[in-house]
């Protein structure tokens, strides 16, 4: 799979949270996303523990019921209205709509509950996998493809784990990660607040 001309500079200030301009026509091969997946392993986890796992759901069938799941929770989130009901269609309202046509999500997992965690190993259980799914979408940017890491699903944890046969009580899912290739790959940093308003030395 070629890959973008981007500095990593570049990648790591254009992998945007892709959503209205995922290509639903266009399949993403079973190859391209364990390329992905193999680099996402590569990403930094506590004491080395590697307990995370990539569930790549394309059946379409198991991708419908996730997004009928994606949908009860969004459309409280969106004050009770359906996606599509509003002239102005947001990214966020047009994912929802379209989930199911995604050709791929992806769900990282962690081994373990987080469940009475205490903060600091609630930092080292979901900062493990939260690295190797943003090295995913990396991976996933660098070869043509867009992302976004969304966690409405997770409302029904454990109705998405019944759908994809995973261990609900042995197993966190952390996200739902929508993967297709993108409408143009265009994309340029996004507006941020001033650095000096984030940044702080030697004291806040």
């Amino acid at each position: 799979m070629p890959l973008l001309d981007l500095t990593p500079d570049e990648l790591l200030s254009t992998t945007r949270a892709v959503r209205k301009r995922l290509d639903l026509s266009r399949p993403v091969s079973d190859e391209v996303l364990e390329e992905c997946v193999r680099l996402a392993v590569q990403a930094p986890t506590s004491t080395n523990t590697q307990n995370w796992h990539f569930v790549v759901v394309t059946d379409e069938a198991k991708r419908a019921a996730l997004a009928e799941l994606y949908l009860r929770s969004w459309i409280p989130y969106n004050g009770g209205r359906p996606p599509g009901e509003s002239a102005d269609e947001t990214g966020s309202s047009h994912l929802a709509a379209h989930l199911h046509e995604v050709p791929a999500h992806v769900i990282p997992c962690i081994t373990g509950r987080p469940e009475g965690l205490a903060p600091a190993d609630l930092a080292w259980f979901y900062g493990s996998i939260i690295q190797a799914g943003w090295s995913f979408q990396l991976a996933a940017r660098a070869r043509g493809l867009g992302s976004v890491w969304t966690t409405h699903h997770l409302d029904y944890e454990r109705e998405a784990a019944d759908v994809l046969g995973i261990p609900f009580a042995e197993v966190t899912q952390i996200a739902l990660i929508p993967v297709a290739y993108t409408v143009g790959t265009d994309f340029k940093p996004a507006r941020r607040n001033p650095l000096e308003t984030v940044l702080h030395w030697q004291t806040w």
